[in-house]
């Protein structure tokens, strides 16, 4: 099974196949994990410090997304130019330097320009380094995309434990957050000598709009990313707010949420290969919507992380799956296709938080949590048609 090929302009396939470019990938996608998951545990002292409720939590959130969706506009294109290699170092760098300012913004203006600097790394490092795992992808001629976004998780779940743990331990917040950076920086050190230093040379514009089996795609992963920004966000004030939990355990579920997707993403590549797209897509999502149904209906915390685990297992190969399909798809040239897939996912996390805070604050949280899992009912209903091979 082959993939589309990206023209790569001055390197040849064997030199993006060399296991340090693999795990300069790798490391990408540890570090993209590591530093948004930090952020989670810090959300609830967040709200508490301004002093804010669900509505202007959720409006401070609306600025990580925006700070995403912007970033990742840009991306695309400057990936397409100049290759992924210095995008991907420069948003390494950028969540490392800009955690440490969400501990201590202290009002919602500064929290609200610290999440979007915040935003725009992240958004940064997500498309370029998916483009990279594209290429390496590519070269290697077998299945790596789940492997690759395993490491995103593994550094989600690395990410939330250890700050939970520190808060645990009632280490300062800002103490926290100089420690991941350090860790971070150390991470992106190993990085960026090993990243490709190829250019993506694409035929025709450099920005072309999303259309066709795209759109689809796109539609699907804003789906996805829109679930898991929610878990991220507002999943410990979810059992926090039921009274399961405590607030300094409420990182508990995102914990057991990334371990879930970390353990489906590990065997990602092999399940694919064995039940192909189709299947993985379509019990994948039935799977994550009985979570939903789980973590809602929960008496106890123990079940509550039972649908926590349930949703992070279902979900964990929809994205890597989406992006498999970006690659083979034949309306949009590869690069450009799979940065708007990642952009349309990000606009997931754009309207999700906002979106996730308005609906708590009408009709509960709960209530919005029940319109994701109507949601991702969406994913099931489209598995047969965005693995058609026409896609």
């Amino acid at each position: 099974m082959g993939l589309p090929a990206l023209h790569p302009a001055s390197r040849s396939s064997n030199v993006a196949d060399r296991p340090a470019t693999r795990l300069a990938t790798r490391l990408a996608f540890l570090v993209a994990g590591f530093g948004i998951a930090c952020w989670a545990p810090l959300v609830p002292f967040a709200k508490a410090r301004l002093g804010v409720d669900d509505g202007v939590l959720g409006l401070l959130l609306l600025s990580l997304g925006i700070g995403s969706v912007v970033a990742m506009l840009l991306t695309g294109i400057m990936s397409a130019r100049y290759g992924s290699r210095p995008i991907i170092i420069a948003g390494g760098l950028g969540l490392a330097l800009v955690l440490p300012l969400l501990a201590v913004a202290s009002t919602p203006a500064t929290l609200a320009l610290a999440l979007f600097a915040f935003g725009a790394a992240l958004g940064s490092i997500d498309v370029a380094m998916n483009i990279h795992a594209v290429e390496v992808e590519r070269a290697a001629k077998i299945p790596l995309m789940s492997g690759f976004h395993a490491l995103f998780s593994i550094g989600g779940f690395i990410g939330a434990a250890l700050m939970t743990a520190l808060l645990s331990l009632q280490t300062g917040a800002l103490a926290c957050t100089l420690i991941c950076s350090a860790l971070m920086l150390a991470a992106m050190t190993v990085t960026s000598p090993r990243l490709l230093r190829s250019v993506q040379v694409q035929d025709g514009p450099l920005f072309v709009l999303p259309h066709g089996s795209v759109l689809l795609l796109a539609l699907l992963g804003a789906i996805t990313f829109l679930v898991e920004g929610a878990m991220l966000d507002w999943g410990a004030l979810l059992v926090i707010g039921a009274g399961l939990v405590s607030e300094t355990q409420g990182g508990t579920g995102y914990i057991v949420f990334s371990i879930a997707m970390t353990i489906g993403r590990l065997g990602g590549d092999a399940v694919v290969a064995r039940i192909g797209d189709r299947a993985t897509l379509l019990w994948g999502s039935l799977i994550a919507i009985g979570g939903f149904v789980v973590l809602l209906t929960a008496p106890v915390a123990a079940v509550a992380i039972a649908g926590f685990l349930l949703i992070g297992l279902g979900a964990s190969n929809l994205v890597p799956v989406l992006f498999r399909r970006a690659a083979w798809q034949t309306v949009m040239p590869t690069a450009l296709a799979v940065a708007a897939i990642t952009t349309a996912g990000y606009a997931g996390i754009l309207i999700g938080p906002a979106g996730v805070g308005f609906v708590a604050r009408i009709g509960g949280l709960p209530a919005a949590f029940w319109l994701l899992a109507a949601l991702m009912g969406l994913v099931t209903l489209s598995a047969g048609v965005v693995t058609r091979k026409s896609t």
